[in-house]
């Protein structure tokens, strides 16, 4: 498998946040504020996408991005799930060398 871009990190990033958003949004009380946090977080990660589609990234954060996802694909509760929207972001920024 050839290694992965940015743009195309990114898009398996966003592709497991929209998960947790939906998960997060079964908090009815909640919904706004999910979905608020949400696109900005959308926002963000798609301007580091922008800023460097095509840049093919190392093995380690290749890694770091699998274990991210790999840790919010076990989250079943809504309300942990509200807790990792703004982490789970942060983390992946972290792992391109982003400033969250």
């Amino acid at each position: 498998m050839a290694p992965a871009t940015v743009a195309q990190a990114i898009d398996r990033v966003l592709t497991a946040y929209a998960d947790l958003t939906a998960l997060g949004e079964e908090i009815e009380d909640e919904w706004s504020y999910v979905n608020d946090l949400a696109t900005a977080w959308r926002e963000r990660l798609e301007a580091v996408a922008d800023g460097d589609r095509d840049k093919v990234l190392g093995d380690d954060v290749e890694a770091a991005i699998d274990r991210a996802i790999d840790e919010i694909d076990r989250i079943t509760d809504p309300h942990r799930a509200i807790d990792w929207l703004s982490t789970f972001p942060q983390v992946t920024l972290l792992a391109f060398g982003e400033a969250p």
